[in-house]
């Protein structure tokens, strides 16, 4: 009998150390807060810096929109995406957004590969606190300008990780090769151009340019383009998307033809701001 009691009573004790264990196992994670955390470092040049916007209730499958400001290569802020942050927030609140900085390129430092490299290493920083931020390895872009370039560029050739899973240019330059650049006669666009070196062989603008760079297992890819753009013509877009259409690539394209290099809030460009906005909220919604 002192043996059964002993034993009914270490059943007892098992038994409520698995409750107790049960219990903590079934307690709800607590939720987590929205974060925003400015000029985060990924370099020691005062340009490598980002921001970065995490959601509230984030979970490790929490998706990512990475924005990449434009300014011919040579200038430019993340703050001239702040429009874009807003939009995002508040029509995307599941979605983790990082806003980034890169270093500018000059006489000394040519854009190529510089910034490209810049964006390998935000990309390996942001896998490395994945667990720190709660967020996961799914990415997209969205660029502007020299930015969207980069975005593109960076997506189609150097995502060794396919980790991209949509990009989307607003006015980038995608063929560098387009006779429009090469046999062009505007000072101000050819002093752009030259960022990337005097006389290059073509070799080497087909290796900075998107167009070149893409192929069938390329991500989903939304552009938008202005029909009077001084810097850009409008086969920087056309060409892509046929170039994308014969690889197999998801794509979709618009011309505002009456826009010059973006568009901003004036009267009349209020509806091309709208349009782009309705349509990349569409695209995020279905491949991001």
């Amino acid at each position: 009998m002192k043996y059964l009691a002993k034993s009914i009573l270490l059943f007892g004790f098992v038994c409520h150390l698995i409750s107790c264990s049960n219990d903590n196992n079934n307690t709800p994670q607590e939720s987590l807060e929205f974060q925003k955390i400015t000029n985060v470092s990924y370099g020691a040049d005062s340009n490598q810096t980002y921001d970065i916007y995490l959601p509230e209730n984030r979970t490790t499958t929490t998706k990512v929109m990475i924005l990449v400001h434009g300014g011919g290569w040579s200038s430019g802020d993340k703050s001239s995406m702040n429009y874009l942050v807003d939009l995002y927030l508040n029509d995307f609140p599941n979605i983790a957004l990082v806003n980034i900085n890169y270093r500018l390129s000059d006489e000394n430092n040519p854009p190529y590969p510089m910034q490209i490299d810049d964006i390998t290493t935000i990309i390996n920083q942001l896998k490395s606190k994945k667990e720190e931020y709660v967020i996961s390895e799914e990415y997209g872009f969205l660029g502007a300008s020299a930015g969207g370039h980069l975005s593109l560029l960076w997506s189609y050739a150097f995502d060794t990780g396919n980790n991209a899973n949509m990009v989307c240019s607003i006015v980038g330059p995608t063929n560098f090769t387009d006779q429009a650049y090469l046999d062009n006669t505007n000072p101000g666009l050819q002093l752009l151009l030259d960022s990337f070196g005097v006389d290059p062989t073509i070799e080497f603008l087909e290796e900075v340019s998107p167009l070149h760079q893409a192929t069938a297992s390329s991500p989903p890819t939304i552009l938008f383009y202005g029909g009077q753009d001084p810097l850009i013509p409008t086969t920087q877009g056309t060409g892509l998307r046929d170039k994308l259409n014969t690889l197999g690539v998801t794509n979709e394209f618009t011309l505002y033809a009456e826009a010059g290099h973006g568009w901003g809030t004036s009267i009349d460009e209020v509806p091309l701001l709208l349009d782009t906005w309705s349509k990349i909220k569409t695209f995020t919604n279905t491949y991001l």
